[in-house]
Formats: C-alpha cells, structure tokens, sequence
C-alpha cells in the first residue's frame, strides 16, 4: 500500500476562501473589519516569521491584524529590564477590555522568565481565537460551546475532509502539551473515538502505535514514530514541526504502509492559521450579536 497524501494546503484554502467571503460580507454590514491582535514577546526569528505569516493571511482574509510586539528587554541608559509577566498580563487585559479586538493571539512560547500561563489567561474567553486558555480546555473535554485550540481542530477539520471515520477508533496520540496532545484527544473523544495518550517517555511506545488505526504525532521530537510500527491502512497525521522541515513521524517508510498521511510541511501546518481566522471571524459575529 502507497498512503494518500493529506493535502492540508488545499483544505485551507477551502477554509480561507469562505471566511474571505464572509468577512467581506461582515465588513459591510457592520463598517468594520474583524480584528486578530498578535502579541508578540522577544525576539525568537521563527515566531517573527509566523506571526507574519498570520498578518498576512489575516490581510488577505480582509481581516484587520493588530500587531503588539513587547521586547524581550527594554533597554535605556541607565536600566536593562526584562519584561515581566505582570507587564504582558496588563497588556493582554486591555486588549480583552478594547471592543475593537475581536480576538487574541498571544504567539508561544514566551521567554522562560514568563508565566505562560497566566499570560494566556489573561485572554478573555470570547476572544480566545487560539483555544489557549483553561476556559477553552473545558469547553473542548466538556464538548461544549467554544473556541477550540487551533491545531487540534485544524486536525479534525483534515480527517473530515477525507472522510476518515471517528467513531470507534483507535486513536493514540503522541505528545501531551495543554495546547495540542491534551486538547486534540479531547476533541477526539468527543467524536466517540478511543483514545490512548502516549508521550517521550511512554515504555512501549511501538507497541501502543502498532495497534493505532490513527496515529496523532505531537511530541516535538523529530521521527520519534518509526515507519515499521505504523499498521497496515493507518491514518498518519504528524503535527511536527523540527529543524530541516522534518515531522515526528520517519515519513517516507510510514508512507508505505499508511492509508492517510499528512506531509510535513503542507499537511497540519495551514490548518491552524485557517482555524484561527474562522474563529476570529466567529468572535467577531458573537459580538455583533450581543
């Protein structure tokens, strides 16, 4: 068997192309164009480069992209400080406080100094666009209303679009982060899938992978799933990203065994910034609304 290839690109543009649409139809309606604020601390050249990416597919959307970058230090003649979780906290709650901002953004990780988590919840829930804050975390283990974290609900919205069934599956999830193991096997779940979560220090870890119908690859660890323990007509999803655009999963021998694979780059990757804005776009309606 010779896998599919998972073409995150195109069902992005699917997703891009109607929230484009329905922006356009949202700015005349109301004379205002749906806001993403970005927030942005350090210096760290990869979040550069992908929070330019989001600006620029926030424009091409038709969305407004309010950009708040916070230098890692602030530097005069007499002081070097760094800024302190208190400072990025204050910043967060004002853009929850400004009605002009539909959602927020905070770009991680964050310098090692600061909370990360307080800074996310910071973000008030109505304008969590990023599903990053525990408000978002209930909402998607409780399978209720609410913001989903990005890549999660960008995975579900690939397995959907290949008609790939849920229900009874085996699931194994490699990787346990609070914003994309955790929340994706939630969401999982809540499609009546089994799941079983597995990380880095799992013993047995081929074992658990071998009996997977899907496999969700989310550890930040670059081929840590070996083609040989890919079953036979698995679905392969690898939300990896590590230096040299290599994945978590060994993609050219779990392609020969694999129904389904997602390339890396072109598979999981544009989802997320698709699903922020569809949400940022759902934020901005609710808003309206109220």
């Amino acid at each position: 068997m010779s896998a599919r290839i998972i073409d995150g690109r195109a069902v992005a543009a699917k997703i891009l192309d109607k929230v484009g649409r329905e922006t356009a139809q949202f700015t005349q309606e109301h004379g205002r164009r749906p806001c993403l604020a970005t927030v942005l601390v350090g210096d760290d050249p990869a979040s550069h480069t992908y929070v330019q990416m989001k600006r620029n597919r926030c424009a091409e959307a038709g969305m407004e992209s309010r950009y708040v970058e916070l230098p890692r230090e602030i530097t005069t003649a007499e002081l070097v400080s760094e800024i302190t979780t208190a400072e990025l906290v204050s910043e967060i709650t004002t853009l929850s406080e400004d009605p002009t901002v539909d959602g927020i953004l905070l770009q991680h990780p964050v310098p090692a100094h600061i909370d990360e988590r307080a800074a996310f919840e910071a973000i008030a829930p109505g304008k969590d666009v990023d599903g990053v804050t525990m408000h978002s975390f209930a909402a998607m283990a409780f399978n209720e209303n609410g913001f989903h974290s990005c890549t999660p609900g960008g995975i579900l919205r690939l397995l959907d679009a290949y008609d790939v069934s849920l229900a009874g599956k085996d699931v194994v999830v490699v990787g346990r982060s609070p914003i994309l193991g955790k929340p994706v096997g939630m969401l999982l779940l809540a499609r009546d899938a089994t799941v079983t979560y597995c990380h880095s220090r799992t013993s047995n870890l081929a074992d658990h992978v071998r009996n997977a119908d899907i496999v969700i690859a989310a550890v930040g660890h670059p081929e840590l799933i070996r083609g040989e323990w890919i079953k036979e007509g698995a679905v392969v999803v690898d939300a990896g990203y590590n230096p040299g655009n290599v994945g978590d999963v060994e993609y050219s021998s779990a392609a020969g065994p694999a129904r389904l694979i997602t390339p890396v780059p072109g598979g999981v990757g544009p989802m997320t910034i698709a699903v922020l804005l569809e949400q940022t776009l759902a934020a901005a309606k609710a808003t309206v609304s109220r």
